[in-house]
């Protein structure tokens, strides 16, 4: 399995919105040079956790066949 770019992209700009929302106005006053190397490493972290999640997600969509043209549904009816 390789790394797909624009997936990583999609999670590090998801990662860096919710950084942006929930942890920066809040450290903004204090901003330091170790509070950088932290929210950094939470950025990496984050991006790591979206990028897992949207691999295991998209790849189970494609290894199952389920497609959401015919409507995708969280339950499955026996029809």
């Amino acid at each position: 399995m390789s790394l797909d770019p624009l997936r990583c992209m999609e999670a590090a700009c998801q990662a860096a919105l919710v950084l942006g929302a929930v942890v920066l106005p809040a450290a903004w006053n204090a901003l330091d040079a170790s509070l950088v190397a932290v929210l950094a490493a939470m950025l990496a972290l984050l991006t790591t956790g979206f990028y897992a999640l949207h691999a295991v997600t998209f790849d189970c969509f494609r290894l199952t066949g389920q497609r959401t043209r015919r409507g995708f549904s969280y339950t499955r009816s026996e029809e």
